[in-house]
């Protein structure tokens, strides 16, 4: 298991976790920041409807916006698992049905790529420049991210830990695949949360989450909870925690930073050949033995 812990601004675990990994879902963290930022800027509102739909920026972000997912294609799992190249934006959409909302905004909830794919397409359209150059300009350099950047291309995954990741085509995450050190995740989390790229308002805002359910078998979750690109919910003996796990092929990332007490602390931990709930159960009990330490 590679992992990071931060607790006030600075890495308490440095050495651990340079190797470059796939961020996975923890993307999307990181493409809510950003478009947050364009919030922040007057660039676009919250709860206006965007792009030519009916659905608002809030709840693409909430993943409220009635959107179906690929994830929920056989054939999605089947050429993965193959190893086949990724379908083209439009062929996947195609094989969703089009873009028929599976209710009404709002309403409902529904995990969906898709919606942080539209994000991506709205970030682009309001900069007027391609999402990498955007996120690196509005997200990642002004919280002194080093060497994170989108995967496009197999080649990309080459010098990627694990080595397996290499045969996966990073285009299947239709909504970008970042990669850097996990060090680079708990930092990246730690700071936007601190307050250094967004207003105290956005960030409560952010963490303002709909309450999905209880306990999940396997995972350290009581409750569950989605922000604005952050999963939240409590894990027990008084801790709440707010962040994202991500999961790919042979690996998943967990980034999370504590909500309570008076010492925020974040972890961020990657494991291969694993599964969710383990690596969120590391990072979990990573965060508790530091709170009780110096508490």
């Amino acid at each position: 298991m590679l992992s990071s812990l931060v607790s006030n601004g600075r890495l308490q675990t440095p050495d651990q976790s340079e190797l470059i990994t796939p961020w996975w879902s923890f993307t999307k963290t990181v493409l809510a920041a950003t478009a947050l930022s364009l919030v922040r800027d007057g660039l676009t509102g919250l709860d206006a409807p965007i792009l030519d739909q009916t659905f608002t920026l809030r709840q693409l972000l909430r993943h409220e916006a009635g959107l179906a997912d690929y994830g929920e294609l056989a054939e999605y799992h089947a050429d993965v698992t193959n190893n086949e190249s990724a379908w083209s934006a439009d062929e996947m959409m195609q094989r969703l049905g089009g873009a028929q909302l599976r209710y009404s905004p709002g309403t409902g909830w529904r995990y969906s790529n898709v919606g942080y794919m539209l994000i991506g397409r709205l970030i682009e359209q309001l900069t007027d420049l391609s999402l990498d150059d955007a996120v690196s300009q509005r997200a990642l350099t002004p919280l002194g991210m080093l060497n994170v950047r989108f995967a496009k291309t197999r080649i990309d995954l080459q010098t990627v830990y694990p080595e397996n990741t290499s045969n996966y085509d990073p285009a299947w995450v239709f909504h970008g695949l970042l990669t850097g050190p996990v060090s680079q995740a708990a930092l990246f989390l730690d700071r936007l949360l601190s307050g250094h790229l967004l207003s105290d308002g956005l960030i409560r805002e952010m963490q303002e989450a709909r309450t999905l359910g209880g306990p999940i078998p396997g995972r350290p979750w009581l409750t569950t909870g989605y922000g604005l690109g952050v999963m939240q919910g409590s894990v027990g003996n008084g801790f709440s925690l707010c962040g994202h796990t991500g999961c790919g092929p042979g690996s998943v990332i967990a980034v999370y930073r504590t909500c309570d007490g008076n010492i925020p602390v974040c972890c961020a931990a990657f494991g291969a050949d694993t599964s969710e709930g383990c690596v969120e159960t590391f990072v979990a009990g990573q965060l508790k033995q530091y709170l009780r330490q110096e508490g």
